[in-house]
Order: C-alpha cells, then sequence, then structure tokens
C-alpha cells in the first residue's frame, strides 16, 4: 500500500514501514538512503508576465511582484530561500495566488498569474520550451534530495527488505 500525504507523518506511531521525505526533515533515528541528486529550486514566470510586470534582479525585488504562494498541509506558507557568492536569503513572499502543490504553481505562472518557486524538475521542460522564463539563476540554491527512510530499530520484512535492495542498487 502506497500512501501520498505532504504533511510530515511520523511512520513509525502510523504503522508504515518507511517514507520520502526531504533531506532536512529526517529524524535522527532513521536510516536514509538517498533517491537522487541534490535538488534545486528555480523561480520562473511566463514569457507574458515578465513583459507586463518586468522581471526582479535580485529577491529583494519580488516584493513589489505577484508571487505565487505554497501552503502546506499543516497550514504554515512556505519561505523562499536564496543563496549568492556566501549570501543566503530568506523570504515568505507576497502574493494573491496561494495554492497547495508545485504542479498547481507551474500551471499558474504559465497562465501568466505571477512567479512561482518550484524545483526544478517542475519546470524545466517549460523552460526549455521558453513556456517559462526562469530568473534569479544565481540566487539558486542547491538543497539535499530526496529520502527514502525507515527506523533503524525496527526489523524490515521481506518486502521491504527487497525493496531497500532495489533502491540500493539503482545508486
Amino acid at each position: 500500500e502506497i500512501v501520498s500525504d505532504a504533511a510530515l507523518v511520523d511512520i513509525v506511531e502510523q504503522g508504515f514501514d518507511a517514507g520520502v521525505r526531504f533531506g532536512r526533515q529526517l529524524a535522527q533515528d532513521m536510516i536514509a538512503l538517498p533517491l537522487g541528486p541534490p535538488l534545486r529550486y528555480v523561480i520562473v514566470c511566463s514569457p507574458a508576465y515578465a513583459e507586463a510586470r518586468g522581471v526582479p534582479r535580485s529577491p529583494h525585488e519580488l516584493i513589489a511582484h505577484d508571487c505565487i504562494r505554497r501552503r502546506f498541509p499543516g497550514g504554515t506558507l512556505a519561505a523562499w530561500e536564496f543563496e549568492n557568492a556566501g549570501e543566503t536569503l530568506e523570504i515568505t513572499p507576497e502574493g494573491r495566488l496561494t495554492l497547495g502543490s508545485a504542479h498547481q504553481e507551474v500551471q499558474a505562472a504559465l497562465a501568466g498569474q505571477g512567479i512561482a518557486h518550484v524545483f526544478d524538475d517542475y519546470a524545466r521542460a517549460d523552460i526549455e520550451a521558453g513556456r517559462l522564463i526562469e530568473l534569479l539563476p544565481d540566487w539558486t540554491r542547491k538543497l539535499p534530495s530526496w529520502f527514502l527512510y525507515y527506523p533503524n530499530r525496527r526489523h524490515p520484512s521481506a518486502a521491504m527488505r527487497a525493496f531497500i535492495a532495489h533502491v540500493k542498487a539503482g545508486q
């Protein structure tokens, strides 16, 4: 059984064998296997939005733009993190539109509704096709990858051991 939920779930308490979580959100008592390379966020907008509103030259200028915000299942708004030449910056953007998924954010950006902050993988094809413009590329920050994680104090089932072996073989 596979459950997809963006909330931070206690996999032990909920009876799950394993979970997938962003690298910075792993508990200390878990075994974690990376599921890919480090992640990269991109800031994007449509060409129509850029033509009508201009483009920010630094993260500080985002305050003058319609940013497409994300609300997590727990209710908090996602902060946007930036890094350039050793300077780090975190902002909680302002905007008229708040959504619950990266796919929705990409669709809103494609429709010219504002500037989105999503993983590169979600926007790359639209950037390469010219449907989205990447903004502030010098401020991009690399982040840990997604991880498969599971308790280190529980003996995994045969099926879980086979799945772990499959994940390790793919690395």
